[in-house]
């Protein structure tokens, strides 16, 4: 790419040619990595918001947030393509749009400001005659802020796609997780009935988020893994973290591959309970790349880094690492091809400029 079309991306062009390199697959050492650094806007925004339940916030706020706080990590020239996230709909949105009550949440330690909806049902079955309300105020609300965002962006960052809350996911807004995975066994049918409902949802509010948001050059903006080419979704197999591979085959392959096959494929993100489901996940159609989240009670992804990369194969992979965890192995020639690497923990761009340059000369 000879142009950046983004004012605030610190690596240029390079980095959206260095991101098609490993998530198409044309290199499969390719090695990328971003640099999370302090930035006053953070901190600023965490002065001001204290965690907790809080309620809808003023969309012209969290704009200038994230203006703020991307214009500051423009200084860092990593493999970063800088974009807000619209936390406030990252899963509230689906239950608000069917008459849920949606609750937002501050986390002033990410900035974000996101949303829940309670169990909508008793019972499986009062959603029997569920239907989306064309009119709903969340849907509005959402396509206006995007419109905002878009618009107030436009040139320096972009929007990063929206987290799919179909299959069981959808399920667990309806009547709660226990209660879902009861009716999966006892109520099967009624259980497929609400995942095609979700299904029709989610293309809504993703059709939605590409009329509204677009694309840059060419791609997705994605806080999972940056950014990849075509409409890509941002897919979640949680509620299998928590299941036998046979259950996620008999019950999550198929909502995940019929949606992506309506866009030009997914991401997904795996946490540490659900690492048993990578050898089978990473077989899904369209599977674009995964994202492996680390959890309380299991070891660090990065720590077993090359294992884990063994079970997805060729698929890319991104990761967390702690800033002195990874230069030892960037020192020791040890980092593990075909996956991205998000470095917590360098305290100032020119710390994380120095080891990026490191970054783009490393050869595994």
């Amino acid at each position: 790419m000879s142009h950046c079309p983004l004012g605030y991306c610190g690596g240029g062009a390079e980095t959206f040619d260095r991101l098609a390199d490993l998530f198409e697959r044309r290199r499969p050492e390719a090695v990328c990595a971003t640099f999370a650094v302090p930035t006053r806007a953070l901190a600023e925004f965490a002065g001001r918001h204290p965690a907790g339940a809080c309620g809808y916030p003023d969309p012209a706020e969290r704009i200038a947030f994230w203006d703020a706080h991307l214009a500051e990590r423009a200084a860092v020239r990593d493999d970063s393509v800088p974009a807000a996230y619209l936390s406030e709909f990252d899963q509230g949105l689906y239950g608000g749009m069917i008459g849920g009550q949606v609750r937002f949440l501050c986390d002033p330690d990410t900035g974000w400001i996101s949303s829940m909806v309670p169990a909508l049902f008793d019972s499986l079955a009062d959603a029997d005659e569920l239907a989306v309300d064309p009119s709903s105020p969340w849907f509005a609300r959402y396509r206006e802020q995007m419109e905002l965002f878009a618009r107030k962006a436009q040139g320096r960052f972009g929007i990063s796609h929206l987290i799919c809350i179909d299959s069981l996911n959808f399920v667990f807004e309806l009547i709660g997780a226990t209660a879902s995975y009861m009716a999966m066994i006892e109520q099967a049918d009624r259980v497929r009935r609400a995942i095609d409902f979700a299904f029709e949802l989610n293309v809504r509010v993703q059709e939605a988020f590409f009329e509204h948001a677009g694309l840059v050059a060419g791609g997705t903006c994605s806080n999972m893994v940056g950014w990849a080419r075509g409409r890509v979704l941002n897919e979640s197999i949680d509620p299998f973290h928590m299941t036998s591979v046979e259950c996620f085959e008999q019950w999550g392959r198929e909502p995940v591959e019929r949606i992506s096959s309506r866009f030009d494929g997914g991401v997904i993100h795996v946490h540490g309970n659900g690492r048993h489901l990578l050898r089978a996940a990473s077989t899904l159609g369209g599977l674009r790349a995964i994202y492996l989240g680390d959890d309380r009670g299991y070891p660090p992804a990065f720590s077993v880094l090359a294992d884990l990369k063994r079970r997805v194969g060729a698929v890319p992979l991104v990761v967390g690492a702690a800033l002195p965890e990874f230069v030892a192995a960037l020192d020791a020639r040890r980092l593990v091809g075909g996956v991205k690497y998000n470095v917590t923990g360098a305290p100032d761009p020119d710390t994380a400029n120095r080891i990026m340059d490191r970054v783009r000369a490393y050869r595994p």
